[in-house]
């Protein structure tokens, strides 16, 4: 699963994926938990990922899938930025792909808390990184999430 996001989010172009890595293994059967509806597992799993995280690249996928597991919008973001922090000290060409859905993330979830400068300004950021989105389901699903957040809050 984890491969496919990270293909489908940059165009096909391999990331930095081995399937050996230890944090990847557990994103993997987090991710195998979260489709089995077994959430608190899931994030037993991605905050053991997170514990033994070294590399930016393990602690922006690991603070990924945290994010998803958290209760309450503050903590979504807080880790959706933990997740954005990491991926932008990649030297990796490739990692822009992941930036419209990192940006997206943060921008409605400051859009959740009533912040409307800090929502337009990720989501205006998601937007300036779109075209290294692919021309697939998963591109056009972020894109639309994106002009949907922005239509929202010019309205």
């Amino acid at each position: 699963m984890i491969k496919e996001y990270l293909m489908e989010n940059n165009k096909g172009k391999s990331m930095q994926f081995d399937q050996n890595n230890p944090v990847i293994k557990l994103c993997s059967e987090g991710m195998e938990m979260e489709g089995k509806a077994k959430p608190e597992e899931a994030k037993r799993l991605f905050e053991l990922a997170w514990s033994k995280s070294k590399t930016d690249f393990d602690k922006f996928t690991s603070a990924h899938y945290v994010a998803r597991q958290q209760k309450t919008i503050e903590d979504k973001l807080k880790w959706d930025e933990i997740a954005l922090e990491h991926a932008l000290k990649l030297n990796d060409e490739n990692i822009k792909g992941s930036l419209p859905s990192l940006y997206l993330n943060i921008g409605k979830g400051y859009e959740d808390l009533k912040k409307k400068g800090k929502a337009i300004e990720n989501y205006n950021l998601a937007l300036k990184y779109s075209d290294a989105l692919p021309n697939n389901d998963y591109g056009d699903m972020i894109r639309n999430g994106i002009r949907n957040g922005i239509a929202r809050l010019q309205s």
